[in-house]
């Protein structure tokens, strides 16, 4: 069996954002020369989420407004994580939501997605560096 392990980094700027990574996790499937297998792709951080789906700015709006509106950064005393010195409770509801990893299958050496899918990082506490973990395996 063949496999590739590799750790993506990032450093976001800003406390949230998401960022396509389709085509690091693409070369990756490449670089390892399995023609039929799986991809897994996940957030190696508590405050971070992997997740598939369309790569639409109103979308991406979308989601930022319903996740503020579900796990509100502010007021920050509102959140007994908080109490321990952090101020990123909500990061780790939010990544909660937006869920931890993706596995797509690999079919004729590609990501086998549908009509629109891409993959995503979505950071919800930035401003330090954070790994995602691309795991591929098969023949």
């Amino acid at each position: 069996m063949k496999h590739l392990t590799e750790h993506l980094t990032f450093t976001i700027p800003a406390r949230r954002a998401f960022v396509n990574i389709t085509r690091e996790v693409e070369d990756a499937v490449r670089r390892s020369g399995v023609e039929e297998g799986l991809c897994l792709v996940n957030a190696m951080h508590i405050s971070a989420s992997v997740f598939i789906n369309d790569d639409e700015r109103g979308l991406h709006h979308d989601y930022e407004v319903w996740l503020e509106r579900l796990a509100p950064h502010a007021p920050t005393s509102q959140y007994r994580h908080n109490d321990t010195g952090e101020d990123n409770a909500d990061a780790h509801l939010k990544r909660q939501i937006m869920g931890r990893e993706v596995v797509v299958a690999i079919t004729k050496g590609r990501l086998d997605f549908g009509p629109w899918e891409q993959i995503f990082y979505g950071e919800f506490d930035g401003r330090r560096p954070k790994r995602v973990l691309v795991k591929v395996i098969g023949e």
